[in-house]
């Protein structure tokens, strides 16, 4: 039996749970005041709530959503009725992200307000120390730390990639513009490790990493489409793990959607299913 197979798989309680969602609502925070600082605006906004907390950071973006609910108890109505009236007021839908380990009295407020289901994400785990994870070295790849003399190649590769996605699997139930798209990424481009990859030196595919109370959060990854199925996801994957056990972090975590080559990649570097996000939605007027 080889390590693979021989390992026990990662489990995840509610307090792991509480854990990765708590980090995953301050990334989205942080997100939206980088947003707000490029904006020189007002437009955007960041409220706590139920212990997770409601972003806003420009008409149709990414970052638009309610992560971390559910784990400081279901959130008090009135607060919810500020969230909900503030994305109304920019003519925006409620988003809620709310893992499956939440308080379920969470989903039951949720529908009971004319909230509804309208995709799934998965979340995966890797459990890190006891020594780094091999590399990947794929013939011609070669994936270093990017820097910020090439942020726009970095960024023209993430964007280039997210805007053709891989077919294979449950679709992402939002598409984006490609402007969105750039903004969402340079706003997190200065919370995060960035990674390129370069095939034959071309820049062929990108990722980034989120470091936070101990939790590596593999905030993207992507190939630009004319490079796929050359080992590329795999050496990024393993680079950030690499440097996530350095840096001291005890657990990766990646979100993708069901049954989706990024899910594929990801399994077979060891990563484990923890639980599964409903995204939940309330349109203006409802």
């Amino acid at each position: 039996m080889n390590e693979q197979t021989a390992r026990t798989p990662l489990f995840c309680d509610v307090t792991l749970a509480g854990r990765i969602e708590r980090a995953e609502a301050r990334f989205i925070a942080a997100c939206g005041e980088a947003a707000a600082r490029r904006r020189g605006d007002r437009r955007g906004f960041r409220m706590p709530i139920g212990g997770g907390v409601a972003g806003y950071a420009e008409p149709d973006s990414p970052l638009n959503k309610v992560a971390g609910l559910g784990f400081a108890g279901p959130p008090d109505p009135a607060a919810l009725d500020a969230v909900e009236q503030a994305y109304a007021a920019r003519g925006a839908p409620v988003q809620a992200e709310v893992a499956s380990l939440a308080d379920p009295a969470v989903l039951q407020l949720l529908a009971e307000r004319g909230y509804r289901l309208v995709s799934v994400e998965n979340v995966l785990g890797h459990a890190l120390g006891g020594g780094a994870a091999g590399p990947v070295t794929p013939p011609g790849v070669e994936v270093r730390p990017s820097d910020d003399a090439e942020l726009d190649t970095w960024l023209d590769v993430v964007v280039e990639a997210s805007l053709h996605p891989d077919a294979q699997g449950v679709p992402w139930q939002e598409e984006f513009p490609r402007e969105v798209l750039e903004n969402a990424e340079r706003d997190a481009a200065g919370l995060v490790r960035r990674y390129l990859a370069r095939l034959d030196g071309v820049p062929a595919g990108g990722g980034s990493m989120h470091l936070t109370d101990g939790v590596a959060q593999l905030t993207g990854a992507g190939t630009a489409p004319g490079f796929r199925r050359r080992g590329i996801q795999s050496a990024l994957l393993a680079a950030r793990l690499a440097d996530a056990a350095t840096a001291g972090c005890d657990i990766a975590v990646v979100t993708v959607q069901p049954g989706s080559a990024s899910q594929q990649n990801a399994q077979r570097r060891g990563f484990d299913l923890l639980y599964v996000r409903a995204v939940l939605v309330l349109e203006p007027g409802r």
